[in-house]
């Protein structure tokens, strides 16, 4: 009995020490309004090659608007839409045109999970951490939409751009 009563407290110092030293934060990557700027003027720039305007706009990794500009000519609209595409893609952690592809092919209750699963939306990854997206809405066809992005989001990671 007495070994195991010796064992037992042991046991429980054992854990109460584990759990002394257990990580209760962990560091995390944030986008900076700066890195916000850098990711737009990436995106701007391939907008501005297909001589094209659209609502570009950028979240952290909460959705939460942390910029925006619009590239005329474009449509009042977009800056909203360009938004939501952006908090999609932040929160899913996933390109918007995931979903849209997923609605098309008769996943219609994803409509009402959130409002804007179109093409458009890309998520700004750094060291494989989402720390943020990137919406485009009002260039000539949702194709460029996308590839705004994706210009934008892998730009500023140091990712080659995709060519569309």
């Amino acid at each position: 009995m007495k070994l195991t009563g010796s064992f037992l407290v042991a046991l429980a110092l054992a854990a109460a020490a584990g759990r002394a030293q257990a990580q209760v934060t962990e560091g995390k990557k944030t986008l900076t309004l700066e890195g916000a700027k850098a990711i737009a003027a990436a995106a701007a720039a391939e907008a501005k090659k297909g001589n094209e305007g659209g609502s570009i706009a950028i979240v952290d990794d909460g959705g939460n608007l942390m910029y925006l500009e619009r590239i005329q000519p474009t449509f009042p609209m977009g800056a909203t839409i360009s938004t939501e595409k952006a908090r999609t893609a932040a929160l899913f952690q996933k390109p918007t045109k995931i979903l849209e592809d997923a609605i098309v092919g008769g996943r219609t209750p994803l409509l009402n999970v959130w409002s804007a699963p179109l093409n458009g939306g890309e998520p700004i990854v750094v060291d494989g951490q989402v720390v943020g997206a990137i919406g485009v809405s009002g260039a000539s066809n949702a194709a460029r939409d996308a590839a705004i992005a994706v210009a934008g989001a892998r730009g500023f990671s140091g990712q080659p751009a995709a060519s569309n």
